[in-house]
């Protein structure tokens, strides 16, 4: 299972088990062991994870952090935890004392649901009072994933996830000032949009209180064109795909109407079948026509063939298989002659039930 599928499986887990979990201790044997471990980490080796971290701030005395994940003996990130579904709002002065104690480069505020990572994006070694990444874990985006990858133990490196923090906090400070313009555009950027060749006029304030509502109504068109635009390619692609289906369906329908299955191969299945009924049930042996030969088979299971008949054209013959299912095409001058290779049939036949069921794949 990769990464991607343990996360998602943990998701579940937790919307499974989130009514269930009235405790901060039932929530990290429940949900924050697990997804420390999900990151590679061995929580029973304090070399990886450290529990309960003493981490005393001025005269408060006694404070310890629930999980240090330790990177060469030094705490790389810490991790408080709350009792699943509270509200994490309250608690990241708690985060921010130890934070700073610790001289740890990351912390992440969790209740097992919601996961908040913390940096010091804005003031070196002090903890910033807003994350870079902050995730709701049953419904986690793959895009989130690939993030939260950088702190599994097998890539984590410090410099690097500083580096994609700092620019996922930009990425989310633009998406955060561009849905508030979205809902209600402010005056500043209504002014911004008249100014690049909107409006050839004076901007005054009424012109400006017009435009904030064509404004808005320009970025829902806007917004409802890229959606319609991605769903005609989505469903282009998927008619493309359908359309590949039925030209294959209608290849295999035309291949399948191309065969005739003649009289002289249903009588040499009669006759297949009749030497073999000592060996087993009659409704055991069957067959199937193909294009260039007629397989007769033991339980309609390709993998155990008892002959192929050969009976298009002048010269005819018969295909028999060893145990390593090889075929030797033997000529018969008429369907009598499949009697003369009765004990090679039977012992075919014999073969494939001394050996069990065997694979079960069967034909189309």
């Amino acid at each position: 299972m990769d990464f991607k599928d343990e996360i998602r499986k943990l998701g579940d887990r937790a919307t499974q088990l989130r009514s269930q979990l009235h405790t901060e201790e039932a929530t990290k044997q429940a949900l924050v062991l697990p997804f420390i471990q999900c990151l590679g980490y061995d929580i029973f080796s304090p070399a990886d994870v450290v529990a309960e971290l003493t981490s005393d701030f001025g005269t408060k005395k006694g404070e310890k952090v629930d999980y240090a994940i330790m990177q060469n003996g030094i705490p790389a990130l810490l991790i408080e935890c709350k009792t699943c579904g509270e509200p994490l709002d309250a608690h990241g002065s708690q985060l921010f004392r130890y934070f700073v104690v610790q001289g740890a480069k990351f912390g992440l505020l969790t209740n097992g649901i919601d996961y908040w990572f913390f940096t010091d994006l804005e003031r070196q070694n002090v903890m910033d009072a807003k994350p870079f990444m902050a995730f709701d874990i049953t419904q986690i985006k793959d895009a989130t994933i690939e993030e939260v990858k950088r702190f599994h133990k097998s890539y984590f490196d410090s410099s690097a996830v500083s580096d994609a923090a700092s620019e996922l906090w930009y990425v989310n400070a633009v998406k955060s000032l561009m849905q508030q313009e979205l809902k209600a555009p402010s005056e500043e950027f209504v002014r911004f949009v008249l100014y690049k060749g909107v409006y050839e006029g004076q901007k005054t304030k009424s012109v400006v209180e017009h435009f904030m509502g064509i404004v808005q109504k320009s970025f829902s068109q806007m917004i409802a064109d890229m959606v319609s635009e991605r769903l005609q390619t989505a469903l282009a692609a998927q008619s493309k795909e359908e359309s590949l289906d039925a030209e294959k369906e209608a290849a295999k329908t035309a291949d399948e109407k191309r065969i005739e299955t003649t009289t002289a191969e249903l009588e040499a299945f009669l006759i297949v079948k009749s030497i073999l009924r000592r060996v087993v049930a009659a409704e055991r042996i069957q067959y199937k026509d193909r294009q260039t030969y007629f397989a007769v088979q033991l339980d309609n299971n390709s993998h155990k063939p008892i002959c192929r008949l050969y009976l298009e054209g002048p010269r005819w013959c018969v295909g028999l298989f060893d145990r390593e299912k090889n075929e030797t095409r033997n000529k018969i001058a008429s369907l009598d002659d499949l009697f003369s290779f009765g004990t090679q049939l039977e012992a075919t036949v014999r073969d494939y039930e001394n050996k069990g069921s065997g694979t079960a794949k069967k034909e189309d």
